[in-house]
């Protein structure tokens, strides 16, 4: 080996480790920045409104967290402990077990057919609305046909008209057909979501570029490849976006299966509960006790808490899509 070649080699060696360090002090530098974050200095006028924004956001979270840390503390109290007892603390006795038990048992045990009917309703007609507005919002958003202005225009004519007002006429239609008092009667309706739908469209237009589909089309996919292996992947989270708003929505729903439904054992969650507290207000029927009132209210809560805490990431991508423009 050559000298010029020994000095080609020890050069190339201090070349690498100067990089290496390079590297390491760039990412140590990166991680204290994303630990500590930036400093901003602010002025007195920004001091100011950030104290009034902090106690703005701070009593948004009272006003939302106040009501079910009461609707926690009263299951675990006995129907005397109710009145006994302070509204935001423990009663003498803690009875949260027993509550929810006897909440699953009262009146032959109707409460856990709710529940079953509730979540039946809210996975076929949630996923279903979800699936149908994805699958017109990709078409509207990708393709061009006749009537695509007019799907638009009655996408956000519908938007704009709150359900109740539907659901009267809807109830007489579907009497005349004889189609009401069975779950179908619920389920169909809700899965046309007219917000899923303009939010899938606009998610479509952001995410999916138009020249990749026309490359796909250029390399032989097929309509429904292209769709399942290039846009869906594309567009998940403003799907699971679509998801969580037609799983509350219709997990909350009242009025439409209310006056759908004449069986009780059809009825979900909503609906029974509220069978329940008229029978405690009327001395004529079964008195139902407050505290498993209260109790199957705070159980009727827990699917949705673990539905937004296990998709809460894609529900955030899809509320930011298309706010910053790469």
């Amino acid at each position: 080996m050559s000298m010029a070649q020994a000095s080609g080699r020890v050069a190339a060696r201090k070349e690498k480790k100067k990089e290496s360090l390079a590297k390491k002090d760039w990412k140590v530098r990166q991680s204290k920045q994303h630990n500590k974050g930036v400093k901003v200095t602010l002025t007195g006028k920004q001091k100011v409104l950030n104290i009034l924004l902090h106690l703005v956001m701070l009593i948004m979270v009272l006003y939302c967290v106040i009501p079910l840390i009461w609707l926690l503390l009263s299951a675990t109290k006995t129907n005397e402990g109710l009145y006994n007892s302070p509204g935001l603390w423990f009663a003498k006795d803690n009875v949260f077990f027993q509550n929810i038990k006897d909440t699953f048992q009262f009146q032959d045990g109707i409460y856990p057919r709710w529940l079953f009917n509730t979540l039946f309703y809210a996975i076929v007609a949630g996923v279903g609305s979800s699936i149908f507005a994805t699958f017109a919002g990709y078409a509207i958003a990708t393709m061009k046909f006749p009537g695509r202005g007019a799907l638009l225009w009655i996408t956000l004519i519908f938007m704009s008209i709150p359900t109740t007002v539907i659901t009267v006429p809807l109830f007489l239609m579907y009497s005349k057909i004889g189609f009401i008092n069975n779950p179908w009667s619920v389920i169909v309706p809700q899965l046309s979501s007219p917000f899923g739908l303009y939010l899938m469209i606009i998610y479509c237009q952001s995410s999916i570029p138009i020249s990749l589909v026309e490359a796909a089309k250029l390399d032989g996919a097929n309509t429904w490849r292209i769709f399942w292996k290039i846009a869906f992947p594309l567009v998940s989270p403003g799907f699971v976006t679509v998801l969580l708003f037609a799983l509350v929505g219709v997990w909350n729903n009242y009025f439409l299966p209310l006056i759908m439904l004449q069986d009780t054992r059809d009825y979900p969650l909503t609906v029974g509960l509220n069978v329940w507290m008229k029978m405690g207000g009327d001395a004529t029927l079964h008195s139902v006790p407050n505290n498993l009132i209260l109790t199957g209210s705070f159980i009727a809560i827990i699917p949705l808490i673990i539905a937004f805490l296990f998709l809460q990431k894609y529900w955030q991508s899809g509320l930011t899509a298309g706010s910053v423009k790469q």
